[in-house]
């Protein structure tokens, strides 16, 4: 069990809020978090996936009213859309009594039925989450902690926990089938699991890249609108990333389409056939590998209300991370591989157009300096951990 930072602002949103929705793909530790929230305290768990525990709220009202004083663990909630309207009533008929809040634990595999459902039935009542893969923090007892493990494995427990490298990129390949095959037809589309395959791969190898719904159209032998309903159900899913271009008044021409990126690592790896830290250091994909992973690192550490984009004019000025903390309040990240960072000029000219507070560089080394008096070389879990800080 390694321990999720987000545990701590589950257990702070349940004494606030009636309900909190815990979502993330499959297999990231919903559960396992959940389960390990709930020790101690009075609560019942159901999987709605098991035909057992669904038939218990064929009446809702009454199974929930039985169990009012216990935290209800919901898990993969999506499978029973229409609960949500049942929530909805004992949650107000609950705040009524004055005991409304850290009533349920709300878990699910990220869809549009889901997010759909519950903003509307439970809106003003359901805080929501997201559990990302483990990050460097979090493992940082664990063995090879240190080294490009996490990396190289990404972020879902089972692959990173497992035996050696080729037991982990056999976990990572049967998740990639299974939710191609099993997992989202489930969730309603009828896509070929071949196609979004093709697809998905297609996005691992243009890791980081700017968007070009017509590039891969062409080469999937869709129309451009099929790939753009192709990407929203990924990134649904919590499986891909958006990152959007910033967008403000400076006299410059700037780019406008997202960089997309597939968000955990080992996936990347997985799909691209990297087995090993060896393989990964003489591909291709190197660099916009780890440029992802510190991407989905830094955001799923950052405090509530600070938004990440990328910064690119046509000229060729580019920051890969832009933090903006408010109104005139950015901070620069540039992201090397390389253990011997050297930075662009582009880079510095993108921070002058933006008046940037701080700059910094993130790379694989373990030590931190400056690289010049106005911008600081660090390694990923200290900017980490000076982020949790904020």
């Amino acid at each position: 069990m390694f321990k999720r930072f987000l545990m701590r602002e589950i257990t702070r949103l349940l004494e606030q809020t009636p309900a909190v929705a815990l979502l993330g793909p499959r297999q990231i530790g919903k559960t396992t978090l959940a389960l390990e929230l709930a020790k101690g305290r009075p609560s019942i768990y159901l999987d709605l996936e098991n035909p057992e525990d669904r038939q218990k709220l064929m009446d809702p009202a009454h199974y929930l009213e039985l169990h009012a004083d216990k935290l209800i663990l919901l898990d993969e909630v999506q499978r029973c859309p229409d609960l949500f309207t049942s929530l909805r009533g004992v949650i107000d008929a609950r705040r009524r009594e004055g005991r409304g809040n850290g009533r349920f634990l709300i878990l699910g595999s990220a869809s549009n039925d889901l997010l759909h459902q519950s903003s509307e039935s439970l809106a003003g009542r359901v805080h929501y989450c997201e559990l990302t893969g483990l990050g460097p923090s979090e493992v940082s007892a664990s063995a090879d902690a240190s080294s490009p493990r996490l990396w190289l494995r990404g972020g879902f427990p089972e692959s990173f926990t497992a035996v050696d490298d080729r037991a982990s990129i056999e976990w990572r390949q049967n998740f990639i089938r299974t939710y191609l095959e099993r997992d989202i037809p489930q969730l309603g589309p009828r896509i070929p699991a071949s196609t979004l395959l093709r697809f998905w791969t297609m996005l691992a190898h243009a890791q980081g890249e700017l968007l070009n719904a017509s590039k891969l159209a062409s080469a999937l032998g869709v129309k451009s609108v099929t790939v753009s309903r192709y990407l929203d159900l990924m990134a649904d899913l919590l499986l891909v990333r958006r990152l959007e271009p910033w967008h403000g008044n400076v006299k410059k021409r700037l780019v406008k389409s997202p960089r997309v990126y597939v968000r955990d690592s080992g996936i990347v790896h997985a799909l691209l056939r990297i087995t090993d830290y060896e393989s990964l250091l003489g591909h291709p994909i190197f660099g916009k590998s780890w440029e992802g992973f510190v991407i989905e690192n830094i955001i799923a550490a950052l405090p509530s209300g600070v938004r990440p984009y990328f910064y690119r004019t046509a000229a060729g000025a580019e920051i890969d991370c832009l933090l903006e903390f408010g109104l005139d309040d950015y901070w620069a990240i540039e992201i090397k591989a390389g253990r011997v960072p050297e930075i662009t000029k582009g880079f510095h000219l993108a921070c002058e157009d933006l008046s940037v507070k701080k700059k910094l560089v993130v790379y694989p080394g373990s030590e931190t300096f400056p690289l010049r008096k106005d911008t600081t070389v660090l390694p990923l879990p200290e900017l980490i951990e000076t982020l949790r800080q904020i």
